[in-house]
This record gives structure tokens, sequence and C-alpha cells, in this order.
């Protein structure tokens, strides 16, 4: 039997979300459009532009150039940015009255609903305002001491690398370092890539969830597993991961999880949330002095003093965006997107696709070079002739352009970025 409107709207998300049913045309037909998909199969569903056309009239891209960078920082639809716009105005109206008494009060229902999300207790949520804030209070709060080991990759985000680096300098630690050759669909190479290096000296092991320069998936779980069962300690930078697609921080099986919420939640620029497990918060330093800095109280990490409680407030609004099209749906939708592009330049003799093209090694990130060129020279090309933005990516042993669509993004987008990257492929071979 067909769900009821009121039982649909109710498991959809979208009883919360207010702003679907105002007076504007395209959230009237977004509503419509969900109804009328809501027993679609995912996997179905991802090729449906006529309901994905409404998804993309939710957000207020401009149409200048066509932003496939989305893996960087993506744009949020239009509900996020008027929350925002909102809470801004009435934080001016009296600064320390409405975000100190007003705002700051929804700080805990949203450590709830991120909590959800998650799928851990709210006592292990701390907000943040993005993945590097999150990691490296992680890193410079653990107690390490000289000798200790530390596994990592050479492919990891700079700023986790650079942290390791100067806990390194500063206490004697010693970084082990991964150096993967990637893409990869090897479960067994991936995993004795880190366990392989892990020795009775080892205390924790870093794993980067979605390799951000390629869009590479790793074993997390896996490594996991192994990791504790010899008493390691799990770090995940979850940056790409998080609401990219569907999985719980219990099914990594982490100790640690730090991840931004303006990549892949669609939430407002300058938002994220750091993971910890509860038993581990009380031997972890906040990075920022607290009150006491061994109790084992997740809110210990926030002692931030001012900040723009109107940013993280509107956070509320990006849960209800993504619990409106519903994560399977949106992964789903990734993951073709990415197919539609590269299926048509992947066969071309002088590209390389630096991605898995498998599911559950790759979803919306995509990364592509051709031969005897420079990354940088075809993101050039791309903008200068399309209006199409990319970025050249060259770290470490990836070399590429990296082009990340979102659900914004539509066929018409991707086929001009497919005979971009033809006309550049021509161009090269005349010299």
């Amino acid at each position: 039997m067909k769900p009821s409107r009121r039982s649909f709207l109710k498991t959809s998300g979208l009883a919360s979300l207010g702003l679907f049913f105002s007076k504007d045309a395209w959230s009237k037909n977004l509503t419509q459009a969900l109804e009328n998909t809501v027993n679609t199969p995912p996997s179905l569903l991802a090729s449906d532009e006529d309901f994905w056309y409404y998804v993309q009239q939710s957000f207020t891209t401009s149409s200048a150039i066509i932003n496939l960078n989305n893996g960087g920082v993506s744009p949020s639809p239009k509900i996020v940015q008027d929350a925002l716009k909102r809470y801004h105005d009435l934080s001016n109206e009296a600064p320390s009255y409405y975000m100190w008494r007003i705002l700051d009060q929804g700080r805990e229902p949203l450590r709830k609903r991120l909590a959800e999300l998650a799928d851990v207790s709210p006592e292990e949520i701390a907000l943040h305002r993005n993945a590097s804030e999150a990691l490296e209070t992680i890193i410079f709060g653990l107690r390490l001491k000289a000798g200790d080991e530390i596994v990592l990759s050479k492919q990891d985000y700079p700023n986790m690398c650079n942290a390791w680096k100067q806990r390194a300098l500063r206490d004697g630690i010693k970084l082990v370092w991964v150096n993967l050759e990637l893409p990869s669909t090897d479960d067994e190479y991936l995993i004795d890539s880190y366990t392989s290096k892990f020795t009775s000296r080892t205390k924790l092991v870093h794993i980067t969830h979605i390799i951000n320069w390629n869009g590479q998936i790793l074993p997390v779980r896996q490594i996991a597993d192994k990791a504790h069962a010899l008493g390691i300690e799990v770090l995940v930078d979850g940056a790409h991961s998080f609401a990219h697609f569907e999985f719980t921080l219990p099914e990594l099986d982490c100790d640690y999880f730090g991840t931004s919420l303006h990549k892949w939640l669609t939430s407002s620029i300058g938002t994220g949330f750091m993971y910890v497990k509860k038993e581990k918060i009380k031997q972890l330093y906040p990075l920022f002095g607290a009150d006491d800095p061994e109790k084992d109280d997740i809110r210990k990490f926030e002692a931030l003093g001012t900040r723009p409680f109107f940013i993280e407030q509107a956070t509320g609004k990006a849960i209800d965006f993504y619990n409106m099209i519903g994560g399977k749906r949106k992964e789903e939708r990734l993951f073709y997107l990415k197919d539609y592009w590269i299926n048509q330049v992947k066969d071309l003799p002088e590209v390389q696709i630096n991605t898995p093209l498998q599911k559950g090694y790759s979803c919306a990130i995509g990364n592509i070079s051709i031969e005897g060129k420079e990354a940088n020279e075809l993101d050039s090309f791309l903008f200068e002739h399309y209006k199409i933005h990319t970025v050249a990516i060259n770290w470490e042993n990836i070399h590429g352009v990296r082009i990340t669509p979102n659900v914004y993004t539509t066929l018409d987008d991707l086929d001009l970025l497919a005979k971009g990257i033809r006309a550049f492929v021509e161009k090269s071979k005349k010299g």
C-alpha cells in the first residue's frame, strides 16, 4: 500500500522542513516530486532527470561558471542560506543577548541531530568549524611520548600531515608513512599497506576515509579491526565522507573522527564536528583550555570563545535538506554523475582515470589526467574555453584534475565537461 502523505513526510524528514511548503514554486514542485518517487529504488532514481531537476532548483548557483570543485566546498541550498541570513540579522539586533542566550541554546538540539545522523551518542559529538580543527584537536590532544609510533599515509590531507610533523618535532614521536599506489580495488593491498607497518610501539593509525585527491575510499573498518586487536587506536579523517555516501560511525568502529559539514552535508561555510568515543574523552586534552581538561564531557572541546553562532545554527536546515533527499538516494546520484562523465572519456587513448570505477571504492569524486600534459593545463583549458571550474591536483604520486559534481549538477554540465576534455585531447595531439 502506498504510504500516506503524513507518513511520508514524517519518514523523509519533510515534516520539519517548513520552508518547502512555502509559496515558492520550486519548493512545491520538489515536494510533489518527492511524494511521487517515494517508492522508487534509489538506484533507479539516480538517473531520473525530472526528479533531480527539482533538487537542482533548491540551489542558487551561478550561471556564469560550471562548478565542478564541490570537493573543496559546496554551495548550500537556499533554505540554509536563508537560515544563516536570518540568524545573522537576529545576532546583530543585540549580539550578546541573541548570540549567547538564544542561538547558543540551539547547540544541544543540533548536537543531538548530528549524533542521530552519525548513529552515536550526543555525548560523543563536539561542534567545530571544519575537519582540520576537529582532527587537530585530536592530534594535539593525544597523550603521546617520545618513541610512540603513528601510522599515516603520504596521501593524507596536508593539514593533518603537518600537524603530525609538528607533534613529531615537539614530542619526539615517530611517524611511519604509508605510500599508497592508487587507484586500487584490492582490499588486501589497501589493508596490508597500513597493518604491515604496525609494531609494538604503534599507538594510533590515521586513516583518510576518502582520499580527497582522487576519491579513493579506503576499507576503514577492516584496518580498524586489525588495529584494535593490537590495542592500537584509530583516527579517521572523514572530511569528504560524511553525508557523501551512507555509513555510520559504529560501522567504522573508529575511536576518533573529524569532518567538515560545508562539503557534503551542504551546510554553511565554516561548520564541522568531532567525534570521540565516550571512554576516550577524559584522556584527550582540548586544544583550547577548559575549566577541567580531564573531565569526560565532550563540551570541553568547544571552549572556542565568541564565534558566529548564526553559521553553526543554520546546519539544522542542512540536515533537513539531507534527510529530505535521503542518504542512499544522494549516494546513488553522486556515483551516477561520476560515472556519467567518466564513461564519455575513459576510452580515449590519451586519458587516464585515476579513480576506481567500482561502487564501494569511490562515489562523486573523479580524477583524470592526460598523457604528456600537466594537470594545470587541462584545468586552465576547461575554465578558459568552457568556464568549467575544477582543480589541478599534484600531491605526492597523484597528478590529475579533480572533478567533483554535486546533486545540483546537470547532465548538460557534464556533457560540456566531456566535450571540453575531448577538445583538449585533440588540441594536444596537434601540439
